[in-house]
């Protein structure tokens, strides 16, 4: 499937493909699945599997942050005008412990063993994948994603066949694990009594110390002096060069951490937070005096993702920076995100 169309995101591009009303995917209207997407994580839970609130055993390792102050939001410039990335804003956070690296295939297998838990894309049946990394029979595939046609809906497509039934994670132990759906994330956080940051605390860990930087590294550029992170090289989305020397994921510890310790923040693939999103949010925040743990709007349709991920490429989507979001649906999953974790 190489004949994808070349890219022409503008600002108002998520990189991440939706799961909708509107089927961007060819995803039949009339799909029932086990968990819909109306559901809370809880009522998913208990739909596609048995979880017990705080009966599972988290093994990544921590990272515990002190409390502290930060600025919020794009310095360099290079913010997508649509994603409402300033104005820049003090906030203050509590202490909190998070994860070192996302949540593992590892890691999310050892929930599914516990609990049978199916994720949304399994009870939906299909998933999106990046068209270069489709392994599946030409019957599988569903359609391409409007906007976005280097997604494509493939039957099949889930977190232990993530790039159709024809792939595995065997030997993928220690990569990210994605094709998880906001409620999937939900679903392991409760059974692993945890919690997904908020899109304040996600930045303020992915900064790693480092004031209003541009990545979790400083101001370099992610090529400078060899590779930092995982994105697309070459002309997306037709061919990858592999110059950092993967098409897809990497191995959660493949890069140097940040000064907090964590691993690739940017890069690798998306990580959904708890808060709502909203372009306009942070129009709605001091400027002068820090906001103290903000959790972002009451409300909304779509939720927050964080990071950026392997497809990312300066042409088409630039959101490989500490201040960078998107957003999609809660039940919406794709190839390219994922998630980490914080303490209660």
């Amino acid at each position: 499937m190489d004949d994808a169309p070349r890219s022409s995101c503008g600002d108002a591009c998520t990189c991440t493909p939706q799961r909708s009303a509107a089927a961007p995917l060819g995803m039949p209207l009339s799909a029932a699945p086990a968990a819909p997407a109306a559901l809370d994580a809880s009522a998913s839970a208990s739909a596609a599997g048995s979880v017990t609130p705080g009966s599972g055993e988290h093994l990544i390792e921590q990272a515990h942050l002190a409390a502290g102050t930060f600025v919020m939001g794009d310095s360099s410039g290079d913010r997508n005008a649509a994603d409402g990335e300033v104005p820049q804003h003090p906030v203050s956070l509590a202490a909190f412990s998070i994860d070192v690296t996302s949540v593992t295939n590892d890691d999310f297998a050892r929930f599914v063993d516990a609990t049978g838990y199916l994720t949304e894309a399994e009870t939906f049946g299909n998933s999106a994948v990046f068209h270069l990394a489709v392994a599946a029979p030409e019957e599988d595939i569903m359609g391409r994603a409007a906007g976005a046609p280097w997604w494509l809906g493939v039957n099949g497509a889930d977190w232990k066949y993530p790039g159709g039934r024809d792939s595995s994670i065997d030997g993928l132990g220690d990569h990210p694990v994605v094709h998880i759906s906001f409620n999937d994330a939900q679903a392991y956080c409760a059974w692993a009594g945890r919690r997904l940051p908020t899109e304040a605390e996600w930045e303020y860990a992915s900064r790693g110390g480092l004031d209003q930087a541009k990545y979790p590294w400083g101001n370099e550029e992610m090529d400078a002096g060899g590779w930092r992170t995982n994105i697309f090289q070459g002309e997306f989305p037709r061919t990858n060069t592999l110059d950092d020397g993967y098409l897809t994921t990497a191995p959660v510890r493949s890069f140097e951490p940040n000064d907090y310790g964590l691993f690739q923040t940017v890069g690798n693939v998306w990580e959904w937070c708890s808060d709502w999103y909203d372009a306009n949010y942070y129009a709605t925040l001091s400027a002068d005096s820090p906001t103290a743990n903000p959790g972002g709007p009451l409300d909304g349709t779509v939720r927050v993702l964080r990071g950026g991920s392997y497809l990312c490429h300066i042409s088409y989507c630039n959101r490989y920076r500490n201040s960078a979001r998107s957003q999609n649906t809660p039940d919406s999953s794709m190839g390219n995100a994922g998630f980490r974790t914080v303490s209660l």
